[in-house]
């Protein structure tokens, strides 16, 4: 049985830690699909184009040894359950799908469209993400849901997309993602960042 990992991300924009989660799931999955994607739960900063292609390019940074990554953009919908059911026409209902998710989402979770039809026709992966704890309580409401959970041998980077768009703070991105942001002038704190080396 095919095994493919499902891994939506809002990627504003995306940053080394996706990358190594990337990477991790190329090694335990025969196919890893990914895109950029609209969380109700969020605002983003930067139109979904420039955050799938942003995504695209870390993508094909990676040299990941089996070839098993893609962009799969037209997966991308507000509703994950929307998602699997075009996933399950592109690779087939004998494909086995695990929904990737980072553990800042696991308490959103129970909170999402028709949750409990979704988590019976996926496996559920958390990657665990510093200064988000798995805890009890969370684990236990989705599994009453129905949750099939597994938890990634892997800690992903203490970097955040969050601390770029607050703080500019470059440390968290990969060179090819930087130079993309300087050439279309995507985020507010990167334009200031340029104007003070600029008055140096």
């Amino acid at each position: 049985m095919m095994r493919v990992a499902l891994f939506g991300t809002s990627a504003d924009p995306p940053t080394a830690g996706h990358q190594k989660i990337l990477r991790w799931l190329s090694e335990h999955y025969d196919w890893v699909a990914v895109w950029a994607a609209d969380n109700p739960f969020k605002s983003h900063q930067t139109p979904l184009a420039h955050r799938a292609t942003m995504l695209r390019l870390l993508i094909t940074d990676i040299d990941a040894a089996r070839h098993n990554i893609a962009l799969e953009q037209d997966l991308s919908s507000f509703r994950t359950l929307e998602t699997v059911e075009k996933a399950k026409s592109r690779w087939g209902e004998d494909t086995e799908f695990t929904l990737v998710i980072g553990s800042d989402l696991l308490n959103q979770l129970p909170q999402w469209y028709r949750v409990a039809d979704l988590l019976q026709q996926v496996q559920l992966l958390i990657v665990p993400r510093p200064g988000y704890a798995i805890d009890k309580p969370s684990l236990e409401a989705v599994q009453n849901l129905g949750g099939k959970i597994a938890i990634a041998s892997l800690t992903g980077i203490d970097v955040s997309s969050t601390a770029y768009r607050e703080h500019g703070d470059t440390q968290a991105l990969t060179p090819p993602i930087v130079a993309y942001i300087h050439q279309e002038h995507l985020y507010k704190c990167q334009d200031d960042t340029t104007k003070r080396y600029q008055l140096r």
